[in-house]
């Protein structure tokens, strides 16, 4: 049996929400369909040689309606993981899918209260899949090699 991640801590690194038409935009409501984009970062360093490392999962969600920007809400939440003895591709594959599922579902509600805080619907953001982030990030990789 493999011996399980050990999570240390976590804690939130940054939070920063900007509501740029506020109050006007409660005044005069938009006509147009709001669109959500959201960007999703990994980062990862190591701590010490004894397999402690520190994993960020950085959030951004811009809602904008038209061309203006209604509200962005960045969150940086990072964890603390021990990771066992492996060998490298599988400590990779531990830091950037493993570690940062066990963060996600805390980051999503952290920007779910921060956008209903702000005065809008929880932002209630759809599972991401980790594994598949690091296969296009690393066919990105490889493909600025060739």
């Amino acid at each position: 049996m493999t011996q399980p991640i050990t999570v240390n801590a976590q804690y939130v690194k940054d939070l920063s929400f900007e509501s740029p038409l506020v109050p006007h935009l409660f005044a005069e409501p938009p006509k147009a369909e709001p669109r959500v984009d959201v960007a999703v970062n990994v980062q990862s360093i190591p701590l010490n040689d004894q397999g402690v490392y520190e994993v960020t999962l950085r959030l951004k969600a811009e809602n904008k309606v038209a061309d203006r920007t209604v509200f962005i809400c960045e969150l940086a939440y990072a964890g603390v993981f021990t990771l066992p003895k492996l060998p490298e591709a599988q400590v990779k594959a531990l830091l950037m899918v493993d570690c940062p599922a066990l963060l996600f579902p805390f980051a999503r509600s952290i920007v779910a209260a921060t956008t209903q805080d702000g005065g809008f619907p929880p932002l209630l953001m759809a599972p991401i899949n980790f594994s598949d982030m690091l296969k296009q990030n690393e066919a990105t990789e490889a493909a600025k090699k060739t």
